[in-house]
């Protein structure tokens, strides 16, 4: 008997400290490895900042001093949460778009989350877009734009891939979140509120951290679905298709040299042509007038 109850007693101990390894094991790994992420660092953005205010001309809100607030406090709530959080600005300063792609690729196991408001010359164009580049940052894009969408009652301008330079460039995942229309009255109003800038950054964070996402709210009305374009069981009803960009077209001096000239030797034989025609007609009408105007008779000289 006390035999066994020492067996017992020895599983038991097995299974304890079995138990506080596993313990050990779950926190010394990565957040990100715990939510289901393979990243444990997170590079965020602030968009604009110096001398580039953001937005468009005239435009009372300054994007600038938004995007930071919003990333600061996304900083502060991500820290808390356990990841290393690298700002690309901290402050008012200009941070070209190459430095800001060159510090977030200095990480390997980090993604790259840029925050900006949107601004349009239309004052009634509102709503928050969420745009990716790489497939891989797909799903990280569907993450965030959901949890942002829920917490606003503005408009879902859904998930749309684009080139921008940040995106195209990175060389880890990359995400730009456009949180409202600061041309917008309604919109520049909430983006004023300290609270709701706090609602921004705890759902950017909620979506960085892989929390689940809340049902989806539908598409404005006009844009075209798309399918995911990763493999995954979600139903990434929120992605567009983006419009197709217009190439700009370079023509060399040359070309326009010889194009020129083409024009005004046409300019110049149109103009001669029209100058020989006038004068043609001209004398022909002269002589129509001559032939039709009777001759007049001579008086016939007096026997005088």
């Amino acid at each position: 008997m006390p035999a066994n109850l020492f067996r017992v007693r020895g599983r038991a101990l097995h299974l304890s400290l079995f138990a506080r390894l596993l313990a050990l094991l779950v926190l010394c790994l990565p957040v990100g490895s715990a939510a289901g992420r393979n990243f444990s660092t997170v590079v965020i953005d602030p968009g604009h900042g110096g001398f580039d205010r953001g937005g468009i001309p005239r435009q009372r809100v300054a994007e600038k001093a938004m995007t930071l607030d919003v990333a600061q406090r996304l900083q502060k709530r991500l820290r808390r949460a356990g990841y290393r959080v690298v700002m690309t600005r901290e402050s008012d300063v200009f941070i070209p778009l190459g430095e800001r792609v060159r510090i977030a690729s200095r990480y390997r196991d980090a993604i790259l989350v840029s925050v900006h408001f949107n601004s349009a010359a239309r004052v009634g164009a509102n709503g928050i877009e969420t745009y990716y580049y790489s497939t891989q940052s797909a799903k990280l894009a569907a993450d965030i734009h959901r949890h942002v969408v829920s917490s606003t009652s503005t408009e879902n301008r859904g998930i749309r891939r684009r080139g921008y330079f940040v995106l195209r460039r990175s060389s880890v995942p990359a995400v730009l979140v456009e949180c409202g229309f600061l041309t917008n009255p309604t919109e520049a109003r909430m983006a004023l509120d300290s609270r709701y800038r706090q609602r921004l950054a705890d759902r950017i964070a909620d979506g960085i951290m892989g929390k689940p996402t809340p049902p989806n709210r539908p598409v404005v009305a006009g844009l075209v679905h798309l399918p995911s374009p990763i493999r995954s069981t979600g139903n990434y009803n929120d992605f567009v298709r983006a419009e197709a960009e217009r190439r700009p077209t370079y023509r060399t001096s040359k070309k326009k040299s010889k194009k020129s000239s083409s024009k005004s030797s046409k300019k110049k034989s149109s103009s001669t042509s029209k100058k020989t025609s006038s004068k043609k007609s001209s004398t022909s009408s002269k002589k129509s007038a001559s032939s039709k105007t009777p001759a007049k008779k001579k008086p016939a000289a007096s026997d005088e």
